[in-house]
C-alpha cells in the first residue's frame, strides 16, 4: 500500500509538472514555433522538471518526519513524473493534431531545417545529410503516435533522474 502522503504529493506534483509543460509548449507555441528548436529551451525545461522534482522529494521527506526509504523517494518523483507527462503528452496531441495541425507541418519543416544545418556544420556528406532528411520525412515527431512513443522515452529518462533523486533524497538511516 502507498503512503497517502506519498501518493497525494505525486499526484499534486504530478498535475502540476503536467501543467508547467502545457504551459512552457502553448508559450512557445505562442511566441514563435522555431523556439521547438532551441537547445536551451531543452535545457531549460529539463531544469524547471529537475527544481519540481527536489522540491517535491524535500517537501514529501519533511512530511514524512525524515524517514524517507529509497523505494519511496523513487515512488513519489515516479507517480508525479507519470502523471505529467501523461498531462503534457495528451496536450500535445491535442495542440498538434486537432487544434493546430497545419503547426506539426511546420515544425516538422523547422526540424529539417536545423538537422540538415547542423550535420553540416559537422561536415556530415550530403548523402548521409539526405539519408536524414528522407528518415525524417517518413514520421513526423508530433504525430500522435509519435508523441506517444516520445512519452514512453520521458518516462525511462525521468526513472533515471528518480532513481538519482532517490538516492539523494533517501534517509542515511534506512537500511535496504
Amino acid at each position: 500500500m502507498i503512503n497517502e502522503i506519498i501518493k497525494k504529493n505525486g499526484i499534486t506534483f504530478g498535475v502540476t509538472i503536467g501543467i508547467v509543460s502545457a504551459l512552457i509548449t502553448s508559450t512557445i507555441y505562442a511566441i514563435d514555433l522555431n523556439l521547438f528548436t532551441s537547445w536551451w529551451i531543452g535545457v531549460l525545461s529539463i531544469l524547471v522538471y529537475l527544481t519540481l522534482g527536489i522540491i517535491l522529494l524535500s517537501k514529501t521527506k519533511k512530511e514524512l518526519n525524515n524517514v524517507f526509504s529509497f523505494k519511496d523517494a523513487f515512488t513519489t518523483y515516479f507517480i508525479a513524473t507519470l502523471i505529467g507527462i501523461l498531462i503534457s503528452t495528451l496536450f500535445n496531441v491535442l495542440l498538434f493534431n486537432f487544434i493546430d495541425p497545419s503547426a506539426k507541418e511546420t515544425l516538422s519543416e523547422l526540424m529539417i531545417k536545423y538537422t540538415v544545418n547542423m550535420m553540416q556544420k559537422f561536415g556530415t556528406p550530403a548523402s548521409a545529410i539526405n539519408d536524414a532528411i528522407a528518415k525524417m520525412k517518413e514520421n513526423n515527431p508530433y504525430s500522435t503516435l509519435e508523441l506517444l512513443k516520445g512519452s514512453i522515452f520521458s518516462i525511462v529518462f525521468s526513472s533515471i533522474f528518480g532513481l538519482i533523486l532517490a538516492a539523494f533524497f533517501k534517509s542515511k538511516s534506512t537500511q535496504e
